[in-house]
């Protein structure tokens, strides 16, 4: 019996030693390289998905079972391999890989690539990079981290960021890259109207990838050349944003929920507002107005005798020189309800000059994140909120981003993933644009410079009503130029929101260990209303606009994906898949027509008279498109890429509208020939595409607009542009080659590509007679080439146990051409401005040449007539700039010491030419500090001629001798501004040197945390557009336009640039 008990216990110990060696148990350990600890390295368990990565120390858990495999793996590292053992801690020391790059990136469709074997360039940039300065839209991030990418961001209040990669390529089309999310494309659209984009006023709407929350990005891969992104067919020629979102937490990982909290508060950049005089006030001259010259002549006090009076219709300030011992009344003497009524003040400058009338801009974003896992699965949910306060007065945006995604193994073989994200988002208060009633174009051209503007605000909080500063008479106190700029933010105001929703869903299922089918289904759907106003008791007539949008793209997905060792040394990747995309667009725009019947209610049905007949648009677009691609390695060291798509729109004649695109690429890793110490990596890619940029919607067939009813008659008639039956896409061919090294163990490397791509097949519109009932007609025609060459470098030139230094650094420099037009034109007129310049592609010249009245030159010198002005050319159709920039660059400098990390980032552009109405205008009217001063004898250029006043210009005369005329700075009609100067005068070099991002973060140790909950603690300090080192544009950012489009190079009463500051809490428990 004993022996029998004896037997029995000794199986069941054996039992439960066997048990217990297959149960899981949590290993720890710590991973460093030569210099100290690792955060970030992935620890997986080998020939499963679960696993999770080391935290700032290096440190890292891991439920795990004895047998296990654990996997150590690092870019630019050797992957490290340990067996679980007895032992529940497992330190490793990775050592630095010798001639491999293992990266891994997102390319077309979501597919992931090594790095080493693609024969195109990419760039990648980490979502922690753009999400750590905060922003309204997170491509603005990208701008100085990218080479052969150039972002001009808005200042407007949510304005558009316009993304160009390699250059334009289409004369009339969209030019702006393609977003990708988790491989589905997004819409980025811009529903700015015509007259805002050519600076006739309107708001700036913004693009739509600032949906796009930066919180849920883990990184941006930017596929830049048509090779990379030839997969994508007619969507292909503008380049690809690839996004990759955050996913769940790997299986072995915990459960953890992360806190991100952060506010930043945004200040003018006084170099970026106009500079004000403060020696004259309202006013063309000081000799047009009453019996003073100076002022109008009326009896304001009622005693009988004429007072001085400012002249009220005048928006400039050339008039009388300030004494604060004359007694003038002013705006503010003129109404029953102001606080100065009849009572005249010292004709001084404004105490509160316009610059007051802003604001700080504060923005607080707050996000939840909660990362887990289930027995076969994984998820992530976050909910994040976007709370802006504008730079001016009534003026916000608030955002709300909730967004999921999950994978589930179903079975061993079958995976289900899908991901589901909705956008809130509300606007009020965007500010208006251009040349318009915008209140910059009155601070920056229009304006009385003893106006104060918190007197302004004053008078309108205590009557709520538009007492301005620029009456039509001392007896008629409504507005005529310029309304009380409160009332026009808190009246006049505009408000517009967007509902979205981006979701797709997808099945992958393994039919080999080599072969797996993938399938998906995913959706881009979105509906937005804009409203904008004018209050009775404004300027303009009253109204009220209402625009209405739907958008929605469905894609759906079929993938058969192979990836098999055809031999020990020969590796074969492929994809065969086909795409069907549905677009449908459906937009309403109706106003008032004559005025509000009652004030302050805003409805269509409040209108004065019959409203117009609104403006309506349906559009629906499908794209069938079948595409494959084959990848095939040999050894590890050489790879040839080839794929082919075609597509088939209809947008394009039914008889005519299947094209095929395709791309060849290879890539020779050269350094796995060679053995020397000294070179870890290198590579050279060569690759050749074609890709497309289809037909717009609407192109084929003539269609009918609705024009107002002629008395009870309806009326229709055919637009003015003749379609086109027979429109072909636009085709670009690119050639690409690269070479790619890496030295001193990956201490040091660089990228260097070279490109040329050729645009042909242009869709443009050509003038024709009007004898054929149409202004123009679009055709098949002409063709542009983009060159050029993108270097970004790398290097770590100081690392130590504690302490390391990292410096990147991006150039790109690209070359334009217009080649050809069509018959007999060599210009196509892009856009006209206020002010009488063009934007223009003139063949042999840069797509994007400024065009108005020059200088006129004598050996190299200006003319300068006997006025004293400068001699303009005779003809408006002189080359007075190029908007395109000679190279753009970025310098980012990251030091690490412990815990302790602070980086910099420097953004450079060299070049390119703006026209600046503001200047044109403003130099006119005597608002800047510029216009005042002494001359070569020592007197006020602003005293007459006769008193020694004037200026002498830099140039000759006629006959070519030194000019030594005085010209007149005595009034509007000086030298400087609109009505003597050519255009080329305020055309500006746009050249730029600034401190983009500043980021000083702090991690606290772990040995802190070890007794709390938290798992980590973060603190961040950060800085965006700190300081404009170099800029040649005075009292205003080179960077900023209108909006985001093909119109460019061209600035009117734009916004101030903030500095913006920032404090960020990350936790996570």
């Amino acid at each position: 019996m004993k022996t029998k008990f004896s037997g029995f216990l000794t199986l069941l110990l054996a039992l439960l030693v066997q048990i217990s060696f297959a149960q899981d148990k949590t290993i720890s350990g710590k991973v460093s390289d030569e210099t100290g600890p690792l955060p970030g390295v992935s620890v997986l368990i080998k020939g499963t998905t679960s696993g999770t990565e080391t935290d700032f120390d290096g440190k890292y858990t891991i439920k795990a079972k004895v047998g296990d495999v654990l996997q150590f793996s690092f870019v630019g590292m050797e992957t490290a391999f340990k067996k679980v053992a007895n032992s529940n801690t497992i330190d490793v020391v990775l050592k630095a890989s010798a001639n491999v790059l293992d990266e891994v990136v997102v390319t077309a469709l979501g597919i992931k690539r090594d790095q080493k074997s693609l024969g195109y360039a990419t760039q990648k940039v980490d979502g922690d990079d753009l999400a750590a300065v905060k922003k309204n839209n997170f491509v603005d991030g990208l701008s100085g981290k990218i080479a052969g990418i150039q972002i001009k961001r808005s200042t407007n209040l949510g304005g558009s960021t316009n993304v160009i990669i390699r250059g334009i390529t289409s004369l009339t089309g969209n030019n702006q890259a393609l977003f990708v999310i988790d491989g589905v494309p997004v819409d980025n659209s811009n529903t700015n109207g015509g007259g805002q984009q050519t600076s006739r006023g309107g708001y700036d709407f913004g693009n739509a990838a600032s949906d796009i929350n930066p919180d849920d990005i883990e990184s941006v891969n930017v596929l830049k050349g048509a090779a990379a992104s030839a997969l994508y067919g007619s969507r292909a020629a503008n380049g690809v944003i690839m996004i990759t979102t955050k996913k769940g937490a790997a299986k072995g990982s915990s459960f953890d929920v992360t806190v991100n909290s952060s506010i930043t508060t945004g200040t003018i950049d006084k170099s970026t507002f106009p500079e004000y005089q403060d020696q004259y006030g309202a006013g063309y001259s000081n000799y047009y107005y009453g019996s003073t010259g100076a002022f109008e002549d009326f009896d304001v006090n009622g005693d009988g005798i004429d007072d001085l009076v400012t002249p009220l219709t005048e928006d400039a300030s050339y008039g009388e020189k300030f004494d604060p011992n004359l007694m003038v009344y002013q705006w503010n003497s003129l109404d029953p309800e102001s606080a100065h009524y009849k009572q005249a003040t010292p004709w001084v400058a404004g105490k509160n000059g316009p610059i007051t009338f802003f604001n700080d801009a504060v923005t607080k974003v707050n996000t939840l994140s909660i990362n887990g896992n289930v027995e076969n699965g994984n998820y992530r949910f976050s909910y994040t909120n976007f709370d802006q306060k504008g730079l001016m007065p009534n003026s916000s945006i608030n955002k709300d981003n909730f967004s999921f995604n999950g994978s589930f193994d179903l079975t061993d073989k079958l995976t289900v993933a899908g991901s589901a994200n909705y956008i809130r988002t509300t606007t009020v208060g965007r500010n208006l644009t251009g040349y318009s009633d915008n209140i910059n174009t009155s601070f920056r051209q229009w304006f009385q410079v003893n106006v104060d503007i918190q007197e302004q605000k004053d008078a309108y909080f205590a009557t709520k009503r538009n007492l301005t500063w620029n009456y039509n008479s001392p007896t008629n106190l409504t507005p005529i130029y310029w309304d009380n700029p409160y009332w026009q933010r808190y009246e006049n105001y505009e408000n517009d929101g967007r509902s979205r929703f981006i979701g797709n869903v997808s099945l992958n299922y393994k039919l080999t260990d080599w072969l797996e089918i993938y399938g998906r289904v995913s959706v881009d759907t979105y509906n937005e209303m804009q409203e904008t106003r004018v209050a009775v008791g404004s300027l303009n007539v009253p109204n009220y606009t209402r625009f209405n949008r739907d958008f929605s793209e469905f894609n759906y997905d079929v993938m058969l994906k192979m990836d098999k060792d055809i031999t020990d040394d020969l590796n074969l990747k492929g994809v065969l898949g086909s795409n069907t995309r549905r677009n449908n667009i459906n937009s309403i725009y109706a106003a008032t027509n004559g005025g509000l019947v009652v004030p302050r209610l805003y409805s269509l049905s409040n209108s004065q008279n019959s409203i117009s007949a609104p403006s309506e648009y349906a559009g629906k677009i499908g794209v069938d498109g079948i595409y494959g691609s084959l990848s095939l390695g040999y050894k590890d060291f050489l790879f040839v890429d080839v794929t082919a798509r075609n597509d088939k729109s209809s947008t394009l004649p039914s008889s005519n509208n299947s094209y095929n695109y395709s791309s060849v690429s290879s890539s020779l890793v050269f350094s796995k020939l060679v053995d020397v110490d000294w070179l870890s990596f290198g590579k050279v890619r060569l690759n050749y595409a074609e890709v497309g940029n289809s037909a717009p919607f609407n192109s084929l067939k003539d269609s009918y607009v609705k024009p107002d009813p002629f008395g009870s008659s309806t009326l229709f008639s055919v637009s003015s542009t003749k379609k086109n039956a027979n429109l072909k896409p636009e085709n670009t061919t690119s050639i690409e080659a690269g070479l790619q090294m890496k030295f001193m163990k990956n201490r040091f490397g660089f990228d260097v590509s070279y490109y040329k791509t050729n645009t042909v097949n242009q869709i443009v519109p050509v003038a024709v007679t009007g004898a054929s009932g149409f202004t123009n007609k679009y055709v098949n025609a002409g063709e542009i080439e983009n060159k050029g060459i993108e270097l970004s470098l790398n290097a770590v030139p100081l690392k130590t146990n504690d302490f390391s230094w990292t410096v990147d650094f991006n150039f790109s420099r690209n070359r334009n051409k217009v080649i050809s037009l069509f018959d007999g034109v060599d210009n196509l007129q892009l856009g006209s401005f206020q002010g009488g310049v063009t934007l223009n592609a003139t063949i042999g010249e840069p797509y994007g040449i400024l065009k108005g009245r020059d200088f006129v030159y004598l050996n190299g010198k200006r003319v300068i007539n006997s006025s004293g002005y400068y001699e303009r050319s005779a003809t408006s159709d002189q080359n007075i700039g190029d908007v395109n920039p000679d190279y753009n660059a970025g310098i980012n400098n990251s030091f690490k010491y412990k815990d302790l990390s602070f980086s910099f980032l420097i953004d450079i552009q060299k070049g390119g030419s703006l026209f600046s109405l503001d200047h044109w205008y403003g130099d006119g009217t005597g608002l800047y500090a510029s216009s005042v001063g002494n001359n070569d004898l020592g007197n006020p250029m602003r005293n007459t001629l006769a008193d020694g006043g004037g200026i002498i210009l830099d140039g000759v005369q006629a006959d070519g001798s030194v000019n030594t005329v005085r010209g007149r700075a005595d009034y509007y009609g000086n030298a400087v501004g609109w009505a003597r100067a050519p255009q080329a005068l305020h055309v500006y070099d746009a050249s730029y040197v600034k401190l983009r991002e500043v980021a000083v973060t702090y991690n606290l140790p772990s040995k802190f945390l070890d007794n709390s909950f938290f798992k980590s603690v973060q603190f961040s300090l950060t800085g965006s557009n700190l300081w404009i080192l170099s800029k040649n544009l005075p009292y205003a950012d080179p960077e900023t336009g209108l909006s985001s489009g093909n119109l460019q190079g061209y600035q009117s009463g734009v916004m101030p640039t903030t500095k913006d500051v920032g404090f960020n809490v990350k936790l996570k428990f």
